[in-house]
Parts: structure tokens; sequence; C-alpha cells
């Protein structure tokens, strides 16, 4: 379908019959290597209902590797959670142990509060 007019609302309407409308391409995220990642391991409680979750905040890279870290932590712990806005939440206040796995996969990671 060249003629999506909808990925082409914001542009002026041109005379040339050869005019190709292009979109930029979305710069892709790199994902640093784990020893230059700095991750804060935190806990948190609001609008939880009252239940503790561990935050893993500080995430630099694309949405899949991060997910990929998630489910490495969900599976080493054996509890559920999300990985996604460039957070991991890992149910349970496991930060103790969270940190450790982190830092034997070789992250900087810190545990906050």
């Amino acid at each position: 379908m060249e003629n999506d007019w909808k990925k082409r609302l914001g542009v002026v309407y041109s005379t040339d019959p050869d005019f190709k409308y292009e979109e930029a391409p979305e710069a892709a995220e790199e994902t640093l290597p784990p020893h230059k990642q700095r991750l804060i391991v935190s806990i948190d409680r609001r609008n939880r209902g009252g239940k503790q979750v561990t935050l893993i905040t500080g995430f630099v890279g694309s949405p899949d590797d991060l997910k990929d870290l998630g489910k490495t932590l969900k599976t080493r712990c054996g509890v559920g959670g999300t990985a996604k806005d460039g957070e991991i939440t890992i149910q349970g206040d496991l930060r103790d142990k969270v940190t450790s796995l982190l830092q034997e996969m070789g992250y900087n990671a810190k545990r906050g509060n």
C-alpha cells in the first residue's frame, strides 16, 4: 500500500507526480553490555493493593533484551512479574536475591531502599 494516507498526515501536498514519501527509520536503542549497566534494585508498594514488588530500574537497551533479563530473573527466583517500560517487576520482596543474581550475571547492580 504505497498510498496509505495515515502515514502522510503531516505532509504538505506535492504537485510532483514522481514524489515518494519516505519515512525516517526508527532508531533502535542499543543494549549496553552488562558491566556498563547501572541497575537499581528497590522495593515498591505504591498502587499495588498493599503487595510488595521488587523493582529493577535503569536498564538501557531494547525491549526484547529487557524481557529476556526479566524472564531469567523470574525463573531463577521462582516467582512472577513483568518487564516493560524500562523496568522489571518481580513479585515479592527479593531485593537481596535479585541483586546477587544480577551481580553474578555481570551487571552493576545496587540495592536501593
